[in-house]
């Protein structure tokens, strides 16, 4: 059994206009970011989805930003993802899914 804390992730709206996202998005925390995401781009009037926080993301992470985007499409809003970490871009490149998020 592993004594390691559980990856997690983080939410802030304290920008208005803003969710700010952090900490890991990873197969072991997307399912749960997703939710939480959705949840919060539907109790308010989010434009923008900054990642600056995001220190470890892997194919399940971008998946769920890519999901939360095209949720929003779907609503006929536009969301803004900003400050994609490196890795999560690279990852968009190879799978040419880049411009879905940039």
């Amino acid at each position: 059994m592993s004594s390691a804390a559980e990856p997690r992730f983080q939410l802030d709206n304290g920008t208005p206009g803003t969710l700010g996202v952090s900490g890991v998005l990873s197969f072991e925390t997307a399912a749960a970011a997703l939710r939480a995401i959705q949840s919060a781009l539907a109790a308010g009037s989010v434009a923008r989805l900054d990642l600056t926080g995001v220190h470890q993301s892997d194919s399940a992470g971008l998946a769920c930003v890519l999901a939360v985007t095209a949720e929003a499409d779907r609503r006929g809003r536009t969301l803004q993802v900003v400050q994609i970490p490196a890795g999560m871009r690279v990852l968009a490149q190879v799978c040419e899914v880049e411009p879905l998020i940039a």
